[in-house]
């Protein structure tokens, strides 16, 4: 499949995962992570009381391995206990890496076949949805250190690389190679300033730093507008003192001579 920058896609994390991790582990990790990325969070144990979207992994944590284990009745019903508490719907097949952070945790969905790597962060009202009714895989794979923006919407079969970022409210329907900016709607590639990017030992989530592609166009087009605004007023005040057209100006059409 072609992505938004015309080269090949990232490869899917399927495959690559590390053996199996312990489920305590796993619910230690996703709450240690949270003071790395949300200077609100004080403590460990204030975070796992108080977060939402803590709380909606902790079930998904367990539905999944009801559901790996073909328990899919109580997996779908302890996912929609979870979805009923904590306002996060994460189907209990999607497959969810290490140290995964849902900020603010309302109105997130998360499909079946859905994939995502380690140490990826979600924002509020990110979808990661289905574009088919066939069977199989239906919904996209965000590969490790993925920031998603909030209320952005990645749809379909498609691999978001690594390290990439995906800016608020931004509709994503193309995979993206790694380490890039994408913005809007549909989600086109922005690069960034490099200091931008440079973290060093920590997860960007600088999303708000991203350049406005939309604006720099606009801004071209209105620069263009006022230079030809100002020389057709060259023009028209030396036809109004008697002049011809400029050397410059010998290809334009002759005006009309004046009454």
């Amino acid at each position: 499949m072609s992505d938004v920058a015309g080269v090949p896609a990232a490869t899917p994390i399927a495959d690559a995962r590390p053996p199996s991790v312990s489920l305590l582990r796993l619910i230690r990790q996703d709450v240690g992570c949270v003071r790395l990325r949300d200077p609100a969070a004080r403590n460990e144990f204030e975070t796992l009381l108080t977060y939402p979207g803590i709380h909606a992994l902790i079930w998904h944590r367990i539905a999944h391995r009801l559901w790996k284990a073909d328990w899919r009745f109580p997996a779908r019903l302890l996912s929609w206990f979870g979805r009923f508490l904590t306002n996060v719907d994460i189907h209990p097949g999607a497959t969810i890496g290490q140290r995964f952070f849902i900020d603010h945790g309302a109105g997130v969905v998360i499909g079946e076949t859905a994939e995502v790597g380690d140490d990826v962060t979600l924002y509020h009202g990110v979808t990661l949805g289905g574009t088919s009714w066939s069977p199989g895989k239906r919904h996209p794979t965000l590969e490790d250190r993925v920031v998603v923006g909030a209320g952005a919407k990645i749809l379909g079969p498609i691999t978001v690389g690594k390290g990439t970022r995906v800016g608020a409210n931004s509709v994503v329907i193309e995979s993206t190679p790694p380490e890039i900016t994408v913005v809007g709607i549909p989600a086109r590639v922005v690069r960034p300033e490099l200091t931008h990017r440079r973290v060093v030992g920590r997860i960007d989530l600088d999303h708000h730093l991203m350049p406005d592609p939309v604006g720099e166009a606009i801004s071209v087009v209105l620069d263009r507008v006022e230079f030809l605004e100002a020389r057709m007023a060259h023009l028209q005040k030396r036809l109004r003192d008697g002049g011809g057209p400029s050397r410059d100006d010998k290809g334009s059409p002759p005006a009309a001579k004046q009454a």
